[in-house]
């Protein structure tokens, strides 16, 4: 089921990325990103009263909300370049430059997390790095 939701993430951060840079034209970068995180604050919010889980915040540990609150500011810092990115460039050139986020996971959750990194993981990150090279220049 998490290939699912994973693939529906891949189509929805496309979607994200025609939308927003139609929905910038001509708007500050940075008040594009804060509308759009309105947004996502109120679905986000949404679903947890939809699914009944707002009780489970009390249970939150000390360290859950530090690594949450830094994920967060990582977020938004994320998504003030992305936006100002597309913007100023083009989506076609922007998006495989920012998909390299997917190379520097792999090598941060090696360093950090200790998972592995295997030919496999050396070889998908090779050729992302690669296709983005082409892509880009």
């Amino acid at each position: 089921m998490w290939a699912v939701f994973a693939i529906l993430s891949a189509v929805f951060a496309a979607l994200t990325s025609i939308l927003a840079k139609i929905g910038i034209d001509g708007v500050n970068s940075n008040l594009a990103t804060a509308l759009r995180t309105i947004v996502v604050l109120v679905m986000a919010w949404g679903m947890v009263f939809v699914t009944g889980t707002q009780n489970g915040i009390v249970e939150i540990s000390k360290k859950s909300w530090l690594f949450l609150i830094l994920s967060g500011l990582a977020t938004g810092a994320s998504w003030l370049c992305y936006f100002k990115a597309l913007q100023m460039g083009d989506v076609a050139k922007v998006v495989p430059i920012d998909k390299l986020s997917v190379v520097i996971t792999l090598v941060l959750a090696f360093v950090f997390l200790h998972e592995q990194f295997t030919p496999k993981s050396a070889i998908g990150a090779v050729l992302i790095t690669a296709g983005t090279l082409v892509m880009v220049l």
